[in-house]
C-alpha cells in the first residue's frame, strides 16, 4: 500500500523519518510511513510513542482531506489501546475532531459564503462539472466554493467515521455522545437536512445493532443508569434539532426512539427530559393536524409539570390550563372515521394504539381505542378535574359559550371579540422555557373558528327547518360561504349535522327530509293525542246521548257476524303464518349456534395446539442453554488446564460441582498472556541496550585505525590520478596530429561534392512541382464530386419534405372527415335520446292519469261502503290517532311504481 515499501525497527524511527518528510514537503511519503507503523502487527503493544505517531498521522490526514486512512489507522489504534489504555483513544478522537471542525470553520470564515450543496456525499458528475464551468457564476465565489465544500465533507466524514469507531463501547460511551452532539450542532447551524437524516438513521442501526448483539464484548449496559441517561440525551437532542430544522417525520421517528428506549429498559427518565418530550409531541402533532393526541400531550404536559415544577408560576399554571382547554376545543366534535370499511378501522386502530403508547397510556388491544381516548374522554377529564375555572377569562367564557350555550342567532358575535383578544395574546412561559413548548395562543383560532361555525349550525337546526344563505352568512361573518359549505360537508359526511344546501333556491335545510323521521313521527302522535283529549271534551255530551247502542236488523247482523268470522279465520292464517316463521327463524337461530360452537372449537383446538407447540419450543430452548452451557464449562475447564500448566502448576484438583466462568477465565488468560508479552518485550529492550553499548565500544577502538587508513589512501589516490593525467595528454596529442593529416586529404574531393548537392537539389524540385499539380488536380476532382453530393442530398431532402407535407395534408382531411362523422354520430344519439325522453315522459303521463283514475275510482267506492255501512256504537266515528287503529298488514294489493318492485 505504501509507496516506501521500508519496515521500521523502532516506532521512534518512523516518527523521525515522517518529520523529515514534512519538512521537504513531501507529505504524501511521510502519512504512508506512519500507515504501515500503525497497521504492522510488530508493534500491537501500546507504548506512549504510538500516541505521539497517531498525533501526527491525523493531522497529515486532515491536511490532505484522507478520511480513509483517518478511519483505517484509528481502527488499529482502537485494537492497540481497547485493552490498555482507552483514554489514549478518546485524546486521539477528540484532537482529530478538533482539527476537522477548526479546518472547516476557517475555511468557512476565509470564504464568506454558504455551502450550497445538497447531499455532502454525492460525487461530482461530469454533468455537474460543466455545468459549473459554462455558469455565469463569478470566478472568485466558484473558488471559494470549491474551498469550502471539500472541507465541509470531510467534517461529516470525520463525525461518520467517529460514530462508527465508538459505536457500541462501553468505555467510550461519553465521547460517543458528544460526536452525536456535535454532529447535531453542525447540521442545525448549517441547515444540513439531508446529513441530518443520515445521521439519525445512523444512531437508530448503531442501538438496533446493540440490542440484536447481545453478548458482544465491551457492549454498553443499558440497565446502568448512566448509560441509559446518555442515550436518553442524545436521543432527546436529536428530536430538539429534528424540530427546529422543521423535520416532523424524522422528529416522530425521535419519539418513537425515545419511547423505545424507555420501553427496553422500562425505566422513566427524569421529569423534566419528560416535559421536553411532550412539549415536543404537541408540536408535532400540531403540524400533523393530529388535534386530539396534541390535546392529550398538553393534558400529559400539565400533569408533569404541576406534579414536579416547583416553580411553577400562577401565570404559567393559568397560561398551561388555558392551553389545555384551547386545544380540546380545537379538536373536531365529530369522529372522521364514521362510516369507514373494516380494513381503515383497524388501520386506525394499530394507529391510535401507537400513539397511546407514546402518550403513556396503557390500553387493551382488543378494545376500541376511540372509547377511551376521545374529546368526551377528555372533555369530562376536564370537568371532573375543574380544571377550566384555572383558565383565564376569555378561555372560561369561550369555553362555555361553545361547550354549554345555546346561542343560535348571535353565537358567533359573542365569541369574535374573545377570538380577537386570543389573537392578540402574546403570553409566554416565565419558568423553565428549554421544557416547555413556545406558546403562540392564535394558533388555536381557526380551530375555533370552525367549531364555532360548526356549534352555530348545530343550534339552528334546532329551531328552524330551513334558513336563507344571505341570512345565516350574516351569522356567520369571519368566514366565506366556501368554507362554511366545505365544513359542513365534511360535518354531514361524518354524521354530526343533518343538513341540505339548496343552491337553486338559496336556503339551507336542516334536519332529515324523510317523513319517517323519528322527530315528526313524535310529533304527529303528540298532536295526535292532544286532539284526541280536546275533542273528548268538547264532544262529551254527545258521547251520554249516543251511550244507547241502536237496534240492528237480523240480516244486517248476519253479515257482521259473517265479516267477523273471516277476519277471525284471515287473523288464524297470519297468526299460522308467523309461528311458521318464528320456527324457521328457531331453526336457523339453533343452527348459527351450533356453526359457533364449530369455530370456538376450532378456536380451542388450535390455541391449544399453538400451547402446546410453545411448550415445545420452550423446552428445545432450554435444552439448548444447558448444552451450551455444558460446553462453555467444559471449554472453561480445558483453558484452565491450560493456564495451569503454562503457569507450572501441577496437581490442582478441579471440582466437578463448581461453576467455572468462562468469560472471567478468558480474560484472566488474557491479561496474563498481556503480562507475559510485556515481559518479553522489557527482556529485548535490555538485550538491545547491550548491544548498542558493545557496538559504541567497537566503534570507538576503531576511530585511530579508520584515521591511519584514511592517510595512505589519500597518498596513493594522488599518484595514481597523476600518472593518469599524464597519459591522457599524451594520448589527445597523437590524436590531433592524426585528425589534421586525414582533414587535409579530404579538401581536395569539395568541388565534386558541392557538384552532385546541386544535381540532387534540382531532381528534388521538379518532382515536388509534378506532385503540386497532381495534388491540384484530386483537390478539384474531389470539390466537385462533394459539390454534386450536396446537390443531389438536397432535392433528396426537399422531396421528403414534400412527401411528408402531402401526408400531413392527407391525415388533416382523414381526421376532419372522421370528427364529422363523430359529430353527426352524436348529433343522432342526442336526438334519439330526445325522443326516447318524450316517449317516457308521454308514458308517464298516462300512468300518472291511470292512477288519478284509479284512486278517484277507489275514493267513490269507498264513500259508497261508507253510506251503505251501518252506524257505529256511540263513541265510534271519534277521531282516532294513528297509533291507536288497528292498521292492516303490509303488502297488500297497493298501486307501486316500476322501480320500487
Amino acid at each position: 500500500m505504501s509507496g516506501y515499501p521500508v519496515s521500521f525497527q523502532k516506532p521512534e524511527n518512523a516518527l523521525k523519518r515522517a518529520e523529515e518528510l514534512i519538512n521537504v514537503n513531501q507529505k504524501s511519503a511521510a502519512l504512508n510511513a506512519l500507515h504501515e507503523v500503525i497497521t504492522s502487527k510488530r508493534h500491537r503493544t501500546w507504548q506512549k510513542t504510538l500516541e505521539k505517531i497517531m498525533f501526527k498521522y491525523v493531522e497529515l490526514c486532515v491536511d490532505m482531506k484522507r478520511g480513509r486512512f483517518a478511519k483505517e489507522g484509528l481502527i488499529q489504534y482502537r485494537i492497540v489501546c481497547q485493552g490498555v489504555n482507552v483514554n489514549s483513544l478518546e485524546e486521539v478522537i477528540k484532537h482529530f475532531l478538533k482539527l476537522a471542525s477548526d479546518r472547516a470553520e476557517a475555511a468557512q470564515t476565509e470564504a464568506a459564503i454558504a455551502v450550497d450543496c445538497e447531499d455532502l456525499e454525492a460525487t461530482n458528475t461530469p454533468e455537474n462539472l460543466m455545468l459549473s464551468y459554462v455558469s455565469g457564476e463569478k470566478g472568485k465565489d466558484r473558488t471559494d466554493r470549491q474551498t469550502v465544500t471539500p472541507w465541509f465533507k470531510f467534517l461529516w466524514e470525520t463525525y461518520r467515521t467517529v460514530l462508527e469507531i465508538l459505536r457500541n463501547n462501553s468505555k467510550l460511551e461519553s465521547l460517543y455522545a458528544m460526536t452525536a452532539y456535535r454532529a447535531f450542532q453542525f447540521c442545525k447551524e448549517y441547515k444540513r437536512v439531508t446529513e441530518f437524516r443520515r445521521l439519525c438513521e445512523i444512531l437508530r442501526n448503531h442501538l438496533a445493532n446493540l440490542n440484536k448483539y447481545r453478548d458482544q464484548r465491551d457492549r454498553p449496559d443499558l440497565t446502568i443508569p448512566e448509560s441509559l441517561q446518555l442515550y436518553l440525551e442524545t436521543r432527546f437532542e436529536q428530536l430538539k434539532v429534528a424540530t427546529e430544522l422543521e423535520l416532523w417525520q424524522e422528529a416522530f421517528r425521535s419519539v418513537e426512539d425515545i419511547h423505545g428506549l424507555m420501553t427496553l429498559v422500562k425505566k422513566s427518565p427524569k421529569p423534566q427530559m419528560m416535559a421536553i418530550y411532550y412539549a415536543k409531541l404537541t408540536k408535532i402533532f400540531w403540524k400533523s393536524e393530529n388535534y386530539l393526541y396534541h390535546a392529550y400531550a398538553w393534558y400529559k404536559l400539565y400533569n408533569l409539570s404541576k406534579t414536579y415544577k416547583k416553580d411553577f408560576t400562577a401565570a404559567d399554571l393559568k397560561l398551561m390550563v388555558s392551553c389545555v382547554v384551547l386545544s380540546t376545543l380545537a379538536v373536531p366534535p365529530y369522529d372522521r372515521k364514521h362510516g369507514a370499511a373494516h380494513f381503515e378501522l383497524e388501520l386506525e386502530k394499530d394507529r391510535n394504539l401507537r400513539m397511546a403508547n407514546l402518550l403513556g397510556f396503557s390500553l387493551d388491544p382488543k378494545r376500541d381505542t376511540r372509547e377511551v381516548l376521545s374529546r368526551a374522554a377528555l372533555m369530562s377529564e376536564l370537568n371532573s378535574k375543574n380544571m377550566v375555572a384555572g383558565a383565564t377569562p376569555e378561555v372560561k367564557e369561550l369555553f362555555q359559550l361553545l361547550e354549554h350555550g345555546f346561542h343560535p342567532l348571535d353565537l358567533c358575535a359573542r365569541v369574535a371579540p374573545l377570538m380577537a383578544s386570543l389573537a392578540e395574546s402574546a403570553a409566554t412561559f416565565s419558568s423553565d422555557k428549554s421544557s416547555l413548548p413556545d406558546v403562540t395562543l392564535s394558533d388555536y383560532v381557526p380551530a375555533l373558528e370552525r367549531l364555532t361555525i360548526l356549534r352555530t349550525l348545530q343550534q339552528v337546526s334546532h329551531v328552524y327547518n330551513s334558513m336563507k344563505m344571505p341570512h345565516l352568512m350574516k351569522m356567520v361573518p369571519f368566514r366565506t360561504f366556501d368554507d362554511v359549505e366545505k365544513l359542513v360537508v365534511d360535518a354531514v359526511k361524518f354524521g354530526y349535522l343533518q343538513i341540505k344546501i339548496d343552491h337553486q333556491n338559496k336556503c339551507v335545510h336542516f334536519g332529515s327530509q324523510c317523513l319517517e323521521s323519528e322527530r315528526v313521527r313524535n310529533h304527529i302522535t303528540i298532536l295526535a293525542k292532544r286532539l284526541n283529549r280536546v275533542q273528548q271534551l268538547i264532544a262529551a255530551d254527545l258521547n251520554v246521548e249516543k251511550a244507547k247502542p241502536p237496534v240492528k236488523p237480523t240480516a244486517e247482523l248476519l253479515h257482521e257476524i259473517e265479516a267477523e268470522h273471516q277476519r277471525v279465520l284471515a287473523r288464524c292464517k297470519i297468526i299460522e303464518r308467523r309461528k311458521e316463521l318464528q320456527e324457521q327463524m328457531a331453526l336457523e337461530q339453533e343452527r348459527e349456534e351450533e356453526q359457533k360452537k364449530m369455530m370456538q372449537q376450532k378456536v380451542n383446538e388450535e390455541a391449544e395446539r399453538k400451547r402446546q407447540a410453545e411448550e415445545a419450543r420452550k423446552r428445545e430452548e432450554d435444552r439448548i442453554r444447558r448444552d451450551i452451557e455444558e460446553k462453555e464449562d467444559e471449554e472453561a475447564r480445558v483453558l484452565l488446564e491450560q493456564v495451569q500448566r503454562r503457569k507450572g502448576k501441577k496437581g490442582v484438583k478441579i471440582d466437578e460441582n463448581s461453576k467455572l466462568d468462562k468469560r472471567q477465565l478468558m480474560e484472566d488468560a488474557l491479561s496474563e498472556q498481556i503480562k507475559e508479552r510485556q515481559e518479553t518485550e522489557r527482556k529485548l529492550q535490555r538485550l538491545n541496550k547491550q548491544l548498542d553499548h558493545m557496538e559504541r565500544a567497537r566503534r570507538e577502538e576503531e576511530v585511530p585505525l579508520l584515521k591511519a587508513l584514511h592517510e595512505t589512501n589519500l597518498v596513493e589516490d594522488k599518484n595514481w590520478f597523476e600518472a593518469q593525467q599524464a597519459k591522457n595528454a599524451e594520448a589527445s596529442r597523437t590524436q590531433w596530429e592524426e585528425d589534421v593529416k586525414e582533414k587535409a586529404r579530404m579538401v581536395k574531393m569539395l568541388a565534386d561534392k558541392a557538384t552532385f548537392q546541386a544535381q540532387v537539389m534540382e531532381r528534388r524540385a521538379e518532382e515536388f512541382a509534378r506532385r503540386e499539380e497532381e495534388r491540384a488536380e484530386r483537390l478539384a476532382e474531389l470539390r466537385q464530386f462533394r459539390k454534386t453530393e450536396r446537390i443531389i442530398r438536397r432535392k433528396k431532402e426537399f422531396l421528403r419534405r414534400l412527401k411528408l407535407e402531402e401526408e400531413e395534408r392527407i391525415r388533416k382531411i382523414e381526421e376532419e372527415k372522421r370528427r364529422a362523422e363523430e359529430e353527426e354520430a352524436e348529433r343522432k344519439r342526442e336526438e334519439m335520446a330526445k325522443l326516447r325522453e318524450e316517449q317516457e315522459a308521454r308514458e308517464r303521463a298516462e300512468r300518472e292519469a291511470l292512477m288519478a283514475a284509479e284512486a278517484e275510482e277507489r275514493a267513490k267506492r269507498g264513500e259508497a261502503e261508507e253510506r251503505e255501512a251501518p252506524r257505529p256504537a256511540a263513541g265510534g266515528d271519534r277521531y282516532q290517532p294513528r297509533g291507536a287503529r288497528e292498521e292492516p298488514p303490509r303488502g297488500g294489493d297497493r298501486w307501486q311504481p316500476r322501480g320500487g318492485r
